[in-house]
């Protein structure tokens, strides 16, 4: 079987090689998205496609199309065989913005209209925020433009933020947010190529990478599961992998994919998954003492 996730160190990500790749796809990748809990990945594609991979062996299991409303974000829900996924077309107050989709029957079990007023709670900020909750649910961070990042109370978001932090100096929009798994710290992607990690209590600067630029291309960063370190793609085509801890770079590779815009490590393996345009790659630990199963890192998967 794959390595089970136990205590990641130095060695093992500089150890980290392509182990699989899918290239089939008909257009731009948008979103990936693992399981919690099931050896699962889920992607949608600029050609309407969710895709659905059994990641221990590298297969994919299913491809639906989405001719009529695309696929755009997408995300499992507690449920292996369930997906939330966000409309491409036809996506004013009107229309069903976002889907909840069952793969194994290939049925949308619900739609989710866009609401201009009151539905659960609306909140109204300048600019094109950027929304992420922690793991629990119970607080949820907005980028806002200007760089201020404020926190909120889900269960009384109403009061206004708790918090309010700033991103020492740069004030350029951030356009991805994501929690540590144990909520300690947070993971900023912005604009300017650059990758910050804040305390997620106090709002204090952890560390910060910069990247070769990326023109209108937007770059996701990862943390691993043990929030210990963070891996991002780049604008030249490579990937990096930071120790939060130590503020140094781990390692470094050629993607050899381009530049990758996708990227996330699974929750429960040693194994990350990054996209980039309509390929994607599986990265696993390339060692002897890695065990790797059945996904062959010598080997390119075709899907069927």
């Amino acid at each position: 079987m794959m390595k089970s996730l136990t205590e990641l160190d130095d060695d093992i990500v500089r150890s980290m090689a392509i182990g699989a790749v899918f290239p089939d796809f008909g257009g731009k990748i948008n979103c990936i998205d693992f399981h919690r809990k099931d050896d699962l990945l889920v992607t949608s594609s600029e050609d309407d496609s969710v895709r659905l991979y059994d990641i221990l062996n590298a297969k994919l299991l299913k491809t639906t199309y989405h001719k009529k409303h695309g696929a755009d974000r997408i995300c499992f829900t507690h449920h292996p065989s369930s997906v939330i996924c966000s409309s491409r077309y036809n996506v004013n107050s009107n229309g069903e913005s976002l889907r909840y989709l069952s793969m194994y029957d290939n049925r949308c079990l619900r739609y989710f209209k866009g609401h201009k007023e009151s539905f659960q709670g609306i909140l109204r900020l300048r600019g094109r925020p950027t929304v992420a909750y922690d793991q629990q649910g119970l607080v949820f961070a907005v980028a806002m433009e200007g760089g201020a990042i404020k926190l909120f109370d889900s269960r009384s978001y109403d009061k206004g933020p708790f918090d309010t932090f700033l991103v020492g100096g740069d004030t350029a929009e951030v356009f991805d947010i994501k929690f540590s798994n144990d909520g300690k710290s947070m993971l900023l992607t912005t604009t300017s190529n650059n990758i910050y990690v804040l305390d997620a209590y106090g709002g204090e600067k952890r560390c910060g990478y910069s990247l070769e630029p990326s023109p209108n291309k937007d770059i996701e960063a990862t943390f691993t599961p043990d929030g210990q370190y963070v891996v991002s793609g780049s604008g030249d085509g490579t990937l990096h992998a930071w120790s939060v801890n130590r503020k140094n770079e781990v390692a470094n590779w050629n993607s050899h994919i381009g530049v990758a815009s996708c990227i996330k490590w699974a929750p429960r393996r040693v194994m990350f998954a990054a996209a980039a345009s309509n390929v994607l790659t599986f990265w696993i630990p390339n060692n002897s003492n890695a065990e790797t199963g059945p996904m062959d890192t010598e080997t390119e998967h075709h899907p069927q």
